[in-house]
């Protein structure tokens, strides 16, 4: 199914391109700038679950929107609107990695040094390693140390920094010390033309690294809020930031200071038929897998059977990969009795493959079908051929098709 499907995708798209605009500069996915999970109006924005306001005092959520304003930002704004509130609110934070005094390959520092000074927002030699065990250094004595990796393929000279030291800090002083306050920021996933050194997700390499945590947003108010709960998290955490969203994504954000909180997982979209997880970038494939499944266009139809097309899909977004969200995923593939899970890094060692043991495990007498995994292939991500690794959404239709028929 999946080869005729691609062919057919393949054979229509060459037609579609010849006469259409290209797509703007950065990367643009034209799937996420018509998404639905993105917060076009302040009222939307304002009612994000699980944002909370740093100067919240009452539960009740129209009197959190009293007052606050939104602007509409890019997520690399977005988590320049978070750094910025936490060089404001705390003297002891610095910024520092290779570049960030001029703003930053994308952009995410731009003018944080002018604003707050060359001693607290400076560039770095090019050394990893050394970025990561300045900022280890850093936070072990109390500093608030926001490093960045310019490229998250480049994370892996510091994996010994951060995988030996970092999140082992508190467990070999018996608890007597700690690096909590060390966040290390890091551009990942694809962005349509990186290739082998620019398109990796490596979040699957540091799973099995207890004392750090993961996390991936998918959008600017996400960005926002994780972004500002890892720095003040009391563990390491490393946030991997995906490019391509970096302009694409694009939203009413909260102007003030607000965090979301890290471990928790968000279904987007409520079903009872099947389970779809992702995080990042893909969650706007597997939007448009899900358009694809209940209104195929006429190249699909035939391919798409009718008695599958009012399936209701449960979609989330794990958004903390370690530790990730066991019970809401648990607690979903219970209902539904399948689970697909998407994600850009290769298959074999990835995060998907530890979630599919652990639903195997907790669910196996409710499950109808295997689990089943779309991820990138296990080669090196190719630069000719980045497209056809990605996990696009003809893929994710297929899985989702295949595991509904099972």
């Amino acid at each position: 199914m999946l080869a005729t499907l691609t062919r057919t995708i393949s054979q229509r798209s060459g037609r579609r391109w010849q006469s259409s605009e290209a797509h703007p500069a950065g990367g643009h996915l034209p799937s996420v700038a018509t998404s639905t999970f993105l917060k076009p109006t302040r009222d939307l924005a304002l009612r994000t679950a699980g944002l909370r306001y740093a100067d919240q005092t009452e539960h009740d959520p129209t009197r959190d929107m009293v007052g606050r304003e939104t602007r509409k930002m890019n997520m690399y704004q977005a988590v320049r609107d978070a750094l910025s509130i936490a060089l404001t609110k705390d003297d002891t934070a610095v910024v520092f990695g290779e570049d960030v005094a001029f703003g930053g390959v994308f952009r995410c520092t731009m003018g944080l040094a002018e604003e707050f000074g060359r001693e607290r927002v400076f560039n770095t030699p090019l050394t990893e390693q050394g970025i990561a065990g300045f900022g280890i250094g850093l936070a072990s004595m109390g500093h608030t140390a926001i490093a960045e990796i310019q490229f998250a393929d480049y994370i892996f000279p510091a994996f010994d920094q951060i995988v030996n030291e970092a999140a082992k800090f508190r467990f070999r002083s018996s608890g007597n010390f700690n690096v909590g306050k060390l966040t290390i920021r890091c551009p990942s996933m694809a962005v349509g033309h990186g290739g082998h050194y620019h398109s990796q997700s490596p979040e699957g390499f540091f799973m099995g690294a207890a004392g750090l945590k993961i996390v991936i947003p998918r959008s600017p108010i996400q960005a926002k809020g994780l972004l500002l709960s890892s720095i003040r998290d009391p563990n390491p955490v490393i946030f991997m930031e995906p490019k391509v969203l970096y302009r694409s994504s694009v939203e009413q954000v909260p102007m003030d200071d607000y965090e979301i909180p890290l471990g928790k997982a968000e279904t987007l979209v409520r079903g009872n038929d099947l389970t779809l997880v992702s995080w990042g970038t893909p969650i706007y494939h597997c939007e448009t897998a899900l358009k694809m499944l209940s209104h195929p266009p006429p190249s699909l139809a035939p391919h798409v059977p009718q008695s599958l097309r009012s399936a209701k899909i449960e979609l989330i977004d794990l958004r903390t990969i370690m530790p990730w969200d066991i019970e809401t995923i648990a607690e979903s593939v219970n209902r539904t009795g399948r689970l697909v899970v998407v994600h850009e890094a290769g298959r074999t060692g990835g995060v998907g493959a530890e979630i599919g043991a652990e639903v195997q495990k907790r669910c196996f007498l409710k499950l109808n079908a295997p689990v089943r995994l779309v991820t990138g292939w296990d080669t090196p991500v190719p630069m000719q051929y980045e497209k056809f690794y990605m996990p696009d959404p003809i893929r994710v239709l297929d899985a989702v098709l295949e595991t509904l028929a099972y």
